[in-house]
């Protein structure tokens, strides 16, 4: 995510925008909280990790230096840790805030020893000299270290109490309360709050609460580990989701982590964690430091209802109802055929498109996707025309999935037995998901067609329809794409 929205062109235009505007604003709007040392004997200037990242974007905006390096300064930044390397979920880095509550700025200090946390503990106060690091805005967010070439390495081990002071005060660190929803790169340029908001939560210690590992990961026969599944490899990677707004976030895991092994905690609740970055830049991360953080306590879950009548061994010679697409124009929107093609949020429709190449359609297929669409948010929904179940046996229903790097977003197979037609009200009827069907994933080969299987609808009883749902990333610089084609529903 950041190595695409934080290119050079669109990171300097960004990063003007705050700037300018903090220029205008009284400097008594913006005061920073208290750093002067406690215990440590610091003989220079204390300046705030905010004012560090401030020195750093001056540097980008007046220079074009991506880079900030300190020669000769006399300055030192403080701030806490709210990382620990104890259980193995960090490595080689420290993790620091400019407050224990309320903080403005996080960043990261990148340091060449382990362990660290018998030295600076989570909560412990720190002071780091300047003279002679480097700061720089990297995949993970801040970052301070040592400038090698145009990277920015490790400080030393023989040279990490000379660059970062212990002091004695050792910190309750509050978790910031932030909203799922909240975590969220595409800001509006033109909006100051949205855009620092966005920026500042990386590498700051917070809570999120009415949260679930997803259903697929923690709970039934196939329940997963934090970090110790077949495909994991670095890091484990779980889906975690909102009880309250339908967002999620990737929660990660070390796989040199002491509690990988352990598995996902079944419950509902809160939990406090680094907003980390991927490795990439490219999507939001939670980091424990350990498991006692973790307070999935209550039982009451959230999952959404389901119907499973299971896969079929067979379909039968009666068509109910098909689509190819062949018959509709390429670049318009789905729709004839019975087909409600429903925006719930955002402006991208389903809309039949033909390629060829190596991400090829199926002659017509239709396609959803958020990339590009400028929305902050996409919800769209597919929906079937109305099939009555009771006239016929052996229903099942087949189609096909692909996508272009699915980024984040999801697509869902629904029914409703209660939705009444109305475009405006499909949000507030009942929808089932149908977990039997296969839909193509974003680990899939992005040239491939896979199929749903024989979904078995035959345990379906009256009227209703069959819906599919794409939920954008939330973030319309990804890809976030998925193709449907060759849908049939057949009866005996």
């Amino acid at each position: 995510m950041m190595t695409k929205i934080f290119k050079r062109n669109k990171l300097i235009a960004l990063l003007s925008t705050i700037f300018f505007v903090l220029s205008c604003v009284q400097d008594d709007d913006f005061d920073l909280p208290d750093t002067s040392p406690t215990g440590a004997s610091i003989d220079g200037t204390l300046i705030d990790i905010e004012q560090l990242y401030r020195l750093w974007l001056q540097e980008l905006l007046t220079n074009e230096n991506e880079t900030l390096t300190f020669n000769g300064s006399d300055q030192y930044v403080a701030g806490y840790v709210v990382s620990s390397d104890e259980a193995g979920n960090f490595f080689e880095e420290l993790v620091v805030q400019n407050s224990a509550s309320n903080p403005t700025r996080g960043m990261r200090v990148l340091v060449d020893a382990s362990p660290l946390f018998t030295t600076y503990e989570f909560g412990r106060k720190v002071f780091i000299k300047l003279d002679g690091l480097t700061v720089s805005y990297t995949n993970v967010g801040l970052s301070l270290g040592v400038l090698d070439g145009t990277n920015i390495t490790k400080i030393s081990e023989s040279q990490q109490q000379e660059f970062i002071i212990r002091d004695i005060e050792v910190a309750t660190i509050l978790p910031r309360p932030i909203s799922l929803s909240e975590i969220n790169y595409e800001v509006d340029e033109n909006d100051l709050n949205s855009v620092t908001t966005a920026l500042q939560y990386i590498n700051q210690y917070i809570r999120v609460s009415e949260v679930q590992f997803n259903r697929n990961d923690a709970i039934g026969e196939s329940r997963k580990t934090f970090a110790a599944e077949p495909t994991d490899e670095f890091d484990g990677e779980r889906i975690l989701e909102s009880c309250n707004e339908r967002v999620s976030v990737i929660f990660s895991t070390s796989t040199f982590a002491d509690f990988k092994a352990v598995l996902l905690p079944e419950g509902r609740g809160t939990i406090d964690a680094v907003l980390a970055l991927d490795f990439f830049g490219e999507q939001f991360n939670l980091v424990v430091n350990d498991p006692s953080s973790i307070n999935l306590e209550s039982s009451d879950r959230c999952d959404p209802m389901e119907v499973n009548c299971g896969l079929a061994s067979s379909s039968g010679n009666i068509l109910i109802f098909s689509e190819f697409f062949e018959t509709q124009n390429t670049g318009d929107p789905v729709s004839g055929n019975g087909w409600t093609n429903y925006m719930e949020a955002g402006t991208a429709p389903w809309e039949v498109y033909s390629a060829t190449g190596s991400n090829a359609s199926l002659g017509n297929s239709a396609r959803i996707g958020s990339f590009m669409s400028g929305d902050a948010s996409n919800i769209t929904w597919l929906v079937t025309p109305e099939i009555n179940f009771d006239v016929a046996d052996g229903e099942t229903l087949e189609f096909r999935t692909s996508n272009s790097f699915s980024d984040g977003s999801q697509l869902e197979l629904l029914f409703s037995a209660d939705w009444d037609g109305v475009p405006d009200n499909i949000p507030s009827a009942t929808w089932s998901i149908m977990s039997d069907a296969y839909i193509v994933q974003n680990e899939d080969f992005f040239g491939d067609w896979l199929s749903s299987g024989r979904v078995d609808l035959s345990c379906l009883t009256g009227s209703g329809h069959i819906a599919w749902r794409y939920t954008g990333s939330g973030n319309p610089d990804f890809d976030g794409t998925y193709e449907l084609d060759e849908i049939e529903i057949r009866s005996n």
